[in-house]
């Protein structure tokens, strides 16, 4: 028998289950079928089912983390729970000597951060970040391309998301929507939790993933929804190099649209959109290329990583840049709230619970956040007429 074969699953816990818990959930089936791990427990207020439980085997429940993880003896625990949640479990997991994948944000704030980080280095656990988009083989696809000089010298990364999001999904959770709840950092906000992995993603692709990497941050961040935090915003980041990055986002486009970031060069664009896995090049002389690439899953990673020692993808210095962005969306004024001239409500889409949801679109920020990918420029520089040059703060 081969050591491969002789290999007994990691036993992995389960922290929240509801949710976004629920793909997870969905892939811990499918790496117990393979053979890679065992879901020993589920930590959540409400238990599973048995119906959702079915095909896993005994799986141990409690609200309590600490208990959970002496019972059940787990390797690996996936924490899917609130965000400011993120740093005290992590650190308790620490403590018992149990390996980590921790859902983005990583914290809401860059101190959080640190002290997690800091934390889970000096237990010596291993831990990965979930941002799933940087598991993408495309990523080092396109570094090669620039590497190799394809589109000639790269002038710029843009990032582009454009979601729709019905008011409904901002009472999802008690801190849905909230910069702030009850005097501590929540930072649930366009760039920092549903589309974060724009930010990340191009980040990565411009080679500036840790914290000493970024120089300088520009944010605008603005609401049209009746809540705390941002829903339509941009940032541009000026890494150590003078590389410029920007993403410019949404909850309330006209139209949903794929997520993507775009690399500028002298000769050519490279657009990747990283939910898909898919890359486009354009360049002088040659007609466009198209491909799809495969994907690494963070948490099969992480079990790779503990077996065989295979480098982690997302290990937490690599989203210390990304953290640094957040940290500026922190620190910046509260978002502004658009006119009501600049916003209108729509039907919802009905993906929420929620009946008779409505949403709020503010018409033209399709065009104006594909427009910022492709000229690395704040809303402000656009000319929206809600977007005055004042609200851009510097970090």
């Amino acid at each position: 028998m081969s050591a491969a074969a002789a290999r007994q699953p990691l036993p992995v816990v389960l922290v929240g289950a509801r949710g976004h818990g629920r793909w997870h959930l969905a892939n811990l089936r499918r790496l117990t079928g393979a053979g890679l791990v065992r879901l020993a427990g589920v930590c959540d207020l409400t238990p599973l089912t048995a119906a959702e439980l079915d095909g896993f085997g005994p799986v141990a429940q409690s609200d309590d983390f600490e208990t959970l993880l002496a019972v059940t003896e787990a390797r690996v625990a996936v924490l899917c729970t609130p965000i400011p949640t993120h740093a005290d479990l992590a650190l308790t997991a620490a403590r018992h000597g149990v390996h980590l994948l921790v859902e983005k944000p990583p914290a809401p704030s860059y101190a959080e951060f640190r002290r997690m980080a800091d934390g889970l280095a000096e237990a010596g656990v291993a831990c990965t970040i979930g941002f799933q988009s940087l598991g993408s083989h495309a990523l080092p696809a396109v570094r090669a391309l620039l590497a190799d000089g394809v589109i000639g010298e790269p002038t710029g990364i843009g990032a582009a998301g454009a979601w729709v999001r019905d008011e409904a999904y901002f009472r999802r959770a008690p801190w849905a929507g909230h910069r702030r709840l009850d005097g501590t950092d929540v930072l649930d906000g366009v760039l920092t939790n549903p589309l974060a992995h724009a930010v990340a993603t191009a980040l990565a692709l411009a080679g500036s993933t840790a914290a000493e990497d970024v120089a300088r941050v520009e944010t605008e961040l603005f609401r049209a929804h009746a809540i705390e935090s941002d829903d339509t915003s941009c940032v541009r980041v000026t890494t150590g190099n003078g590389s410029r990055v920007t993403v410019a986002a949404t909850l309330c486009a006209e139209t949903a649209g794929e997520p993507y970031a775009v690399v500028h060069g002298s000769r050519g664009r490279i657009t990747f959109w990283y939910k898909q896995d898919r890359v486009l090049v354009q360049r002088d002389g040659h007609a466009p290329e198209e491909t799809v690439h495969g994907r690494t899953d963070l948490l099969e990673n992480l079990v790779a990583h503990l077996t065989d020692g295979t480098p982690l993808l997302v290990p937490p210095p690599a989203t210390g840049a990304f953290m640094h962005v957040l940290e500026a969306v922190r620190s910046a004024p509260d978002p502004v709230a658009l006119p009501p001239d600049a916003w209108h409500t729509a039907p919802g889409t009905g993906t929420t619970d929620a009946r008779n949801s409505l949403r709020r679109v503010v018409p033209g920020i399709d065009g104006l956040v594909a427009a910022s990918a492709d000229t690395l420029s704040l809303y402000s520089e656009l000319g929206a007429p809600w977007a005055l040059p004042q609200e851009v703060r510097s970090g």
